[in-house]
């Protein structure tokens, strides 16, 4: 037995999941809605506010989708409840970042700034110019926008200047020595 996919998932009191019988699973709560389509071999049985997953069969695809479909339901009704956020840090000389109506305009050295197009359900901040918080209530988006970000300019490793997650542990690397 899956051991993510038996763990029940606890509604909190704010949040509504509802399941009609093609498998098509809704999350609301205090932060917006989202909505999933179940495999085919996965059941959900809501009890009160403890929500079990059950597996229709010992194949191993159905073992893995068992797993998969409990994590991103947790996800969806922690993302509806709370939400989710990645912090990023911008290090270099002249590198900043702001938010111009619906683009994230960065700084990142180039010869031409940089517009990152913020996506539908997602909300960026800048404090300090340096430091930009993604939010949302989708998970996997957050993550995804996060990493896009990082992604026009990652840290490299000889000053470490670049874009990176608050908290992420750069290896240096020691430059050309004169003989």
């Amino acid at each position: 037995m899956s051991r993510i996919g038996k763990k029940a998932i606890t509604l909190p009191s704010v949040v509504k999941l509802q399941v009609d019988a093609a498998g098509h699973v809704s999350v609301t709560g205090p932060k917006g809605t989202l909505s999933w389509q179940l495999p085919k071999c996965i059941t959900v049985n809501v009890d009160g506010s403890n929500v079990v997953l059950t597996r229709a069969t010992e194949d191993r695809d159905d073992r893995a989708k068992h797993g998969l479909s409990r994590a991103l339901l947790a996800n969806m009704v922690t993302g509806v409840s709370a939400g989710f956020v990645k912090d990023l840090e911008i290090h270099g000389v002249g590198f900043k970042a702001s938010v111009k109506g619906s683009h994230l305009d960065l700084s990142l050295g180039f010869s031409h700034p940089v517009l990152f197009p913020i996506p539908e359900g997602i909300k960026v901040t800048v404090a300090e110019n340096t430091k930009v918080k993604v939010e949302g209530i989708d998970r996997q988006l957050v993550g995804q926008v996060a990493a896009n970000i990082r992604g026009y300019y990652p840290p490299e490793p000889y000053k470490g200047k670049g874009v990176r997650y608050t908290g992420e542990h750069i290896e240096r690397k020691e430059g050309k020595t004169v003989q």
